[in-house]
Protein backbone atom coordinates (compact mmCIF):
# COMPACT_ATOMS: atom_id res chain seq x y z
CA UNK A 1 0.00 0.00 0.00
CA UNK A 2 1.10 3.58 -0.83
CA UNK A 3 -1.04 5.28 2.17
CA UNK A 4 1.18 7.21 4.28
CA UNK A 5 4.57 6.01 2.46
CA UNK A 6 7.04 8.77 0.93
CA UNK A 7 7.28 8.77 -3.01
CA UNK A 8 9.39 10.98 -5.01
CA UNK A 9 8.12 11.58 -8.57
CA UNK A 10 11.38 12.19 -10.77
CA UNK A 11 10.55 14.59 -13.28
CA UNK A 12 6.95 15.02 -11.64
CA UNK A 13 5.98 18.93 -12.95
CA UNK A 14 5.59 17.54 -16.51
CA UNK A 15 2.29 15.88 -17.97
CA UNK A 16 2.62 12.55 -16.91
CA UNK A 17 3.82 13.58 -13.53
CA UNK A 18 0.65 15.90 -12.48
CA UNK A 19 -1.82 12.71 -13.20
CA UNK A 20 0.74 10.34 -11.18
CA UNK A 21 0.71 13.06 -8.06
CA UNK A 22 -3.03 13.18 -8.43
CA UNK A 23 -3.44 9.51 -8.59
CA UNK A 24 -0.45 8.81 -5.54
CA UNK A 25 -2.50 11.71 -3.46
CA UNK A 26 -5.87 9.85 -3.83
CA UNK A 27 -4.29 6.79 -2.29
CA UNK A 28 -3.01 8.59 0.76
CA UNK A 29 0.57 9.10 -0.41
CA UNK A 30 2.95 11.73 0.27
CA UNK A 31 4.94 13.35 -2.65
CA UNK A 32 7.95 14.63 -3.60
CA UNK A 33 8.38 16.43 -6.55
CA UNK A 34 11.99 16.41 -8.50
CA UNK A 35 12.12 18.88 -10.52
CA UNK A 36 15.14 20.56 -12.34
CA UNK A 37 13.21 23.98 -11.40
CA UNK A 38 11.04 23.17 -8.58
CA UNK A 39 8.77 26.26 -9.56
CA UNK A 40 7.66 24.39 -12.31
CA UNK A 41 5.72 21.83 -9.47
CA UNK A 42 4.57 24.47 -7.11
CA UNK A 43 1.12 23.90 -8.55
CA UNK A 44 0.86 20.52 -7.28
CA UNK A 45 1.18 21.29 -3.49
CA UNK A 46 -2.64 22.36 -4.07
CA UNK A 47 -3.59 18.53 -5.32
CA UNK A 48 -2.99 17.47 -1.84
CA UNK A 49 -3.81 18.44 1.91
CA UNK A 50 -1.65 20.88 3.52
CA UNK A 51 2.10 19.77 3.95
CA UNK A 52 1.56 16.63 2.05
CA UNK A 53 3.49 17.44 -1.52
CA UNK A 54 7.46 19.01 -1.09
CA UNK A 55 9.30 19.92 -4.19
CA UNK A 56 13.04 19.29 -4.34
CA UNK A 57 15.57 20.84 -6.63
CA UNK A 58 17.19 17.82 -9.09
CA UNK A 59 18.86 17.33 -12.46
CA UNK A 60 18.64 13.63 -13.96
CA UNK A 61 21.85 14.59 -15.72
CA UNK A 62 23.24 15.40 -12.09
CA UNK A 63 23.76 12.36 -10.17
CA UNK A 64 24.57 13.91 -6.77
CA UNK A 65 21.12 16.11 -6.55
CA UNK A 66 19.54 12.58 -7.52
CA UNK A 67 20.42 11.09 -4.53
CA UNK A 68 19.55 13.80 -2.03
CA UNK A 69 16.20 14.13 -4.42
CA UNK A 70 15.38 10.01 -3.44
CA UNK A 71 16.84 10.39 0.51
CA UNK A 72 14.32 8.94 2.49
CA UNK A 73 11.57 7.79 -0.02
CA UNK A 74 9.80 4.75 0.57
CA UNK A 75 9.06 4.38 -3.37
CA UNK A 76 11.03 6.53 -6.58
CA UNK A 77 9.29 6.95 -9.86
CA UNK A 78 10.85 8.57 -12.61
CA UNK A 79 8.95 10.00 -15.32
CA UNK A 80 11.67 12.05 -17.25
CA UNK A 81 11.52 11.46 -20.79
CA UNK A 82 12.47 13.46 -23.89
CA UNK A 83 11.52 12.94 -27.45
CA UNK A 84 14.64 15.18 -29.49
CA UNK A 85 18.07 15.70 -27.86
CA UNK A 86 21.04 14.27 -25.74
CA UNK A 87 18.76 10.54 -25.39
CA UNK A 88 21.78 9.07 -24.31
CA UNK A 89 22.33 11.86 -21.03
CA UNK A 90 18.59 11.80 -20.40
CA UNK A 91 17.12 8.22 -20.96
CA UNK A 92 20.31 6.02 -20.21
CA UNK A 93 22.62 8.10 -18.28
CA UNK A 94 20.11 9.55 -16.26
CA UNK A 95 17.43 6.37 -16.00
CA UNK A 96 20.83 4.52 -14.49
CA UNK A 97 21.61 7.63 -12.05
CA UNK A 98 18.07 7.42 -10.94
CA UNK A 99 18.36 3.49 -10.30
CA UNK A 100 21.66 3.66 -8.63
CA UNK A 101 20.85 6.21 -6.05
CA UNK A 102 17.25 4.29 -5.53
CA UNK A 103 19.71 1.32 -4.45
CA UNK A 104 22.22 3.59 -2.63
CA UNK A 105 19.57 5.23 -0.31
CA UNK A 106 17.92 1.58 0.52
CA UNK A 107 14.38 2.37 -1.31
CA UNK A 108 11.80 -0.27 -1.34
CA UNK A 109 10.32 0.31 -5.16
CA UNK A 110 10.89 1.78 -8.37
CA UNK A 111 9.28 2.72 -11.28
CA UNK A 112 10.47 3.43 -14.70
CA UNK A 113 8.52 4.83 -16.91
CA UNK A 114 9.97 4.18 -20.63
CA UNK A 115 7.83 3.39 -24.17
CA UNK A 116 6.47 0.92 -26.10
CA UNK A 117 9.27 0.31 -28.71
CA UNK A 118 12.22 0.58 -26.02
CA UNK A 119 14.97 -2.04 -27.74
CA UNK A 120 18.47 -1.81 -28.00
CA UNK A 121 18.45 -2.99 -31.15
CA UNK A 122 16.04 -0.07 -32.79
CA UNK A 123 16.73 1.73 -35.78
CA UNK A 124 16.00 4.75 -33.81
CA UNK A 125 17.93 6.81 -31.17
CA UNK A 126 15.05 7.27 -29.43
CA UNK A 127 13.93 3.67 -29.14
CA UNK A 128 17.67 2.09 -28.19
CA UNK A 129 18.21 4.85 -25.77
CA UNK A 130 14.97 3.78 -24.43
CA UNK A 131 16.05 -0.10 -24.33
CA UNK A 132 19.17 0.40 -23.12
CA UNK A 133 17.74 2.71 -20.58
CA UNK A 134 15.66 -0.47 -19.33
CA UNK A 135 18.69 -2.23 -19.08
CA UNK A 136 20.74 0.01 -17.01
CA UNK A 137 17.99 0.44 -15.02
CA UNK A 138 17.43 -3.69 -14.08
CA UNK A 139 21.45 -3.71 -13.97
CA UNK A 140 21.05 -1.10 -10.66
CA UNK A 141 17.94 -1.82 -9.15
CA UNK A 142 16.70 -5.55 -10.62
CA UNK A 143 13.32 -5.31 -9.17
CA UNK A 144 12.22 -1.89 -10.28
CA UNK A 145 8.63 -2.05 -12.61
CA UNK A 146 8.78 -0.55 -15.84
CA UNK A 147 5.79 0.82 -17.60
CA UNK A 148 6.11 1.00 -21.39
CA UNK A 149 2.92 3.00 -22.58
CA UNK A 150 1.86 3.71 -26.28
CA UNK A 151 1.22 7.59 -27.11
CA UNK A 152 -0.21 9.13 -24.01
CA UNK A 153 -2.90 11.32 -24.62
CA UNK A 154 -4.80 13.67 -22.18
CA UNK A 155 -5.80 17.67 -21.96
CA UNK A 156 -2.11 19.09 -21.55
CA UNK A 157 -0.61 16.12 -24.43
CA UNK A 158 1.71 17.04 -27.09
CA UNK A 159 0.14 14.51 -29.61
CA UNK A 160 -3.64 14.83 -30.14
CA UNK A 161 -3.59 18.62 -29.56
CA UNK A 162 -0.20 18.97 -32.29
CA UNK A 163 -2.45 17.12 -35.04
CA UNK A 164 -5.72 19.32 -34.03
CA UNK A 165 -3.82 22.19 -34.23
CA UNK A 166 -2.42 21.46 -37.93
CA UNK A 167 -5.77 20.48 -39.72
CA UNK A 168 -7.65 23.46 -37.70
CA UNK A 169 -5.42 25.87 -39.85
CA UNK A 170 -4.29 24.10 -43.15
CA UNK A 171 -6.74 23.67 -45.99
CA UNK A 172 -4.30 20.28 -46.95
CA UNK A 173 -2.76 18.24 -44.40
CA UNK A 174 -0.04 15.83 -45.23
CA UNK A 175 0.02 12.27 -43.07
CA UNK A 176 3.28 10.80 -43.23
CA UNK A 177 3.41 7.03 -42.76
CA UNK A 178 -0.03 6.96 -42.81
CA UNK A 179 -0.43 2.48 -42.02
CA UNK A 180 1.47 2.46 -39.01
CA UNK A 181 -0.62 1.74 -36.08
CA UNK A 182 -1.15 3.29 -33.13
CA UNK A 183 -3.08 2.19 -29.21
CA UNK A 184 -3.15 5.63 -27.45
CA UNK A 185 -3.00 5.23 -23.74
CA UNK A 186 -5.25 7.81 -21.63
CA UNK A 187 -3.02 9.80 -18.82
CA UNK A 188 -5.10 9.11 -15.95
CA UNK A 189 -4.98 5.11 -16.96
CA UNK A 190 -0.82 5.37 -16.67
CA UNK A 191 -1.18 7.48 -13.30
CA UNK A 192 -3.37 4.66 -11.74
CA UNK A 193 -0.88 1.99 -13.42
CA UNK A 194 2.24 3.82 -11.50
CA UNK A 195 0.09 3.90 -8.40
CA UNK A 196 -1.24 0.30 -8.90
CA UNK A 197 2.54 -0.84 -8.79
CA UNK A 198 3.32 0.56 -5.71
CA UNK A 199 0.70 -0.32 -3.95
CA UNK A 200 1.97 -4.34 -4.31
CA UNK A 201 5.65 -4.06 -5.10
CA UNK A 202 6.07 -7.54 -4.28
CA UNK A 203 3.60 -8.52 -7.21
CA UNK A 204 5.05 -6.21 -9.62
CA UNK A 205 9.23 -5.96 -8.66
CA UNK A 206 10.83 -6.89 -11.98
CA UNK A 207 8.42 -6.86 -14.38
CA UNK A 208 7.27 -5.13 -17.91
CA UNK A 209 4.06 -4.01 -18.96
CA UNK A 210 2.82 -2.75 -21.78
CA UNK A 211 0.03 -0.25 -21.57
CA UNK A 212 -2.44 0.86 -24.30
CA UNK A 213 -5.81 1.60 -24.63
CA UNK A 214 -8.81 -0.15 -26.47
CA UNK A 215 -8.66 2.00 -30.21
CA UNK A 216 -5.42 0.56 -32.81
CA UNK A 217 -5.95 3.58 -35.04
CA UNK A 218 -3.62 4.17 -37.85
CA UNK A 219 -1.87 7.36 -38.59
CA UNK A 220 -4.86 8.02 -40.89
CA UNK A 221 -7.63 7.18 -39.13
CA UNK A 222 -6.51 8.91 -36.48
CA UNK A 223 -5.99 12.29 -38.08
CA UNK A 224 -9.58 11.81 -39.71
CA UNK A 225 -10.97 11.17 -35.78
CA UNK A 226 -9.33 14.37 -35.14
CA UNK A 227 -11.18 16.32 -38.15
CA UNK A 228 -14.38 14.30 -37.11
CA UNK A 229 -14.17 15.83 -33.46
CA UNK A 230 -13.23 19.63 -34.78
CA UNK A 231 -15.69 20.21 -37.20
CA UNK A 232 -13.05 20.27 -40.15
CA UNK A 233 -12.50 19.38 -43.41
CA UNK A 234 -9.20 19.51 -44.83
CA UNK A 235 -8.30 17.10 -47.86
CA UNK A 236 -5.97 14.62 -46.51
CA UNK A 237 -3.01 13.83 -48.69
CA UNK A 238 -1.40 10.37 -47.74
CA UNK A 239 2.35 11.04 -48.48
CA UNK A 240 4.69 8.10 -50.14
CA UNK A 241 7.21 6.74 -47.58
CA UNK A 242 9.97 7.88 -50.27
CA UNK A 243 8.65 11.28 -50.01
CA UNK A 244 8.44 10.99 -46.43
CA UNK A 245 12.13 9.42 -45.96
CA UNK A 246 13.08 12.67 -47.96
CA UNK A 247 11.03 15.21 -46.13
CA UNK A 248 12.89 13.60 -42.66
CA UNK A 249 16.23 14.14 -44.13
CA UNK A 250 15.90 17.72 -44.09
CA UNK A 251 14.89 17.27 -40.20
CA UNK A 252 17.73 19.12 -39.17
CA UNK A 253 16.53 22.50 -40.89
CA UNK A 254 14.73 24.69 -38.34
CA UNK A 255 11.07 24.16 -38.89
CA UNK A 256 11.44 20.94 -40.40
CA UNK A 257 8.19 18.76 -39.82
CA UNK A 258 10.01 15.72 -38.64
CA UNK A 259 13.63 14.30 -38.14
CA UNK A 260 15.23 11.11 -39.22
CA UNK A 261 15.39 9.66 -36.03
CA UNK A 262 11.43 10.69 -35.78
CA UNK A 263 10.53 8.96 -39.16
CA UNK A 264 12.20 6.14 -37.86
CA UNK A 265 10.27 5.62 -35.01
CA UNK A 266 7.28 5.98 -37.47
CA UNK A 267 7.95 3.17 -39.37
CA UNK A 268 7.19 0.80 -36.70
CA UNK A 269 3.37 0.42 -35.37
CA UNK A 270 3.37 1.85 -31.83
CA UNK A 271 0.90 -1.23 -30.34
CA UNK A 272 1.08 -3.77 -27.04
CA UNK A 273 2.62 -6.86 -27.85
CA UNK A 274 -0.07 -9.52 -27.95
CA UNK A 275 1.73 -11.44 -25.00
CA UNK A 276 2.57 -8.38 -23.13
CA UNK A 277 0.77 -7.71 -19.45
CA UNK A 278 -1.01 -4.55 -19.56
CA UNK A 279 -3.59 -2.48 -17.74
CA UNK A 280 -5.41 -5.31 -16.57
CA UNK A 281 -2.92 -5.96 -14.12
CA UNK A 282 -3.31 -3.42 -11.78
CA UNK A 283 -7.22 -3.26 -12.08
CA UNK A 284 -7.60 -0.73 -14.92
CA UNK A 285 -10.08 -0.56 -17.40
CA UNK A 286 -8.78 0.88 -20.34
CA UNK A 287 -10.33 4.39 -21.33
CA UNK A 288 -11.44 5.07 -25.14
CA UNK A 289 -10.61 8.21 -27.51
CA UNK A 290 -14.02 9.00 -27.52
CA UNK A 291 -14.79 9.34 -23.28
CA UNK A 292 -11.62 11.74 -23.20
CA UNK A 293 -10.38 13.66 -26.40
CA UNK A 294 -13.78 15.44 -27.16
CA UNK A 295 -14.10 17.62 -24.36
CA UNK A 296 -10.47 19.39 -24.99
CA UNK A 297 -10.64 18.90 -28.70
CA UNK A 298 -13.81 21.01 -28.54
CA UNK A 299 -11.21 23.95 -28.84
CA UNK A 300 -10.45 23.78 -32.00
CA UNK A 301 -13.54 24.28 -33.51
CA UNK A 302 -14.48 27.16 -35.44
CA UNK A 303 -16.62 28.17 -32.83
CA UNK A 304 -15.28 26.54 -29.63
CA UNK A 305 -17.87 24.18 -27.87
CA UNK A 306 -20.98 25.96 -29.93
CA UNK A 307 -19.56 24.55 -33.12
CA UNK A 308 -20.52 21.51 -34.62
CA UNK A 309 -18.93 17.84 -35.46
CA UNK A 310 -18.48 16.10 -38.53
CA UNK A 311 -20.00 12.55 -38.60
CA UNK A 312 -19.18 9.90 -40.76
CA UNK A 313 -15.39 9.89 -41.09
CA UNK A 314 -14.48 6.90 -42.59
CA UNK A 315 -10.82 4.70 -42.47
Amino acid sequence: MVRGKLVTLIGGGGFLGRYAAQALLRDGARLRVAQRDPRQAWYIKSLGQLGGTQTVAADITRPDTLQRAVRGSDAVVNLVGILAGDFQRVHVDGARAVAEACAAEGVSGLVHVSAIGADPESPSAYGRSKGEGEAAVRAAFPNATILRPSIVFGREDQFLNRFAGLIARLPIVPILSPATRFQPVFVGDVADAVSGALKDLRAHAGRTYELGGPDILSMAELNRYIAQEIGRDPAFVEVPDSIGATIAKLGFLPGAPITSDQWMMLRRDNVVSADAAGLEAFGVTPTPLAAVAPSYLVQYRRAGRFGRRKTGWAS
